[in-house]
């Protein structure tokens, strides 16, 4: 999910929304694609700023989507959404359920459908909220070729090392 680096890159939640519209827009030009952009960017900067998850719910649900369910009352009967409001709902609330990184991850990948754009969504707003273990970070990046491990390290050393959270 390309969004997921304007939380980074943005100083403020206004910011980080302007670039979630501009970086999307490019090739999801729709309302519905904006506004689940933005909740995504929107939802991992206030993660990354220390946001509580009754905070991160409120923002979602007041400007984006209705997060009144439960992943275990839509596993059953959900399926493969091709659309933003069929998948970020279900992504942050898989988020919203989780007790850390990989809970988060199993939380999003259980739901079905479309799993790997669940879980990379629930994943990145998990990350900068839960931490990540060692293990996991270590064993990710073991499966980067080298010029996408050259680019993983300038963005953290560009983005996140002089932004650290502000909990």
């Amino acid at each position: 999910m390309r969004v997921s680096g304007c939380a980074y890159a943005g100083d403020s939640l206004e910011e980080v929304l302007n670039l979630a519209h501009t970086v999307t827009a490019v090739t999801h030009n729709h309302p519905d694609g904006i506004a689940g952009a933005q909740a995504t960017a929107g939802a991992i900067y206030l993660a990354r700023t220390g946001a509580s998850k009754d905070e991160i719910r409120k923002f979602v649900q007041d400007n984006y989507y209705d997060l009144n369910f439960t992943i275990d009352g839509i596993r059953p009967t959900y399926t493969f959404q091709g659309s933003c409001k069929g998948t970020v709902p279900q992504a942050v609330v898989a988020f919203l359920e989780g007790n850390d990184f990989e809970d988060t991850i199993r939380n999003a990948i259980s739901i079905g459908g479309d799993s790997d754009t669940l879980a990379a969504i629930a994943g990145s707003i998990a990350e900068p909220f839960f931490g990540i273990s060692r293990e996991i970070g270590d064993t990710a990046l073991s499966y980067l070729d080298t010029p996408l491990l050259k680019l993983f390290c300038e963005f953290e050393k560009t983005f996140i090392f002089p932004k650290q959270p502000k909990k």
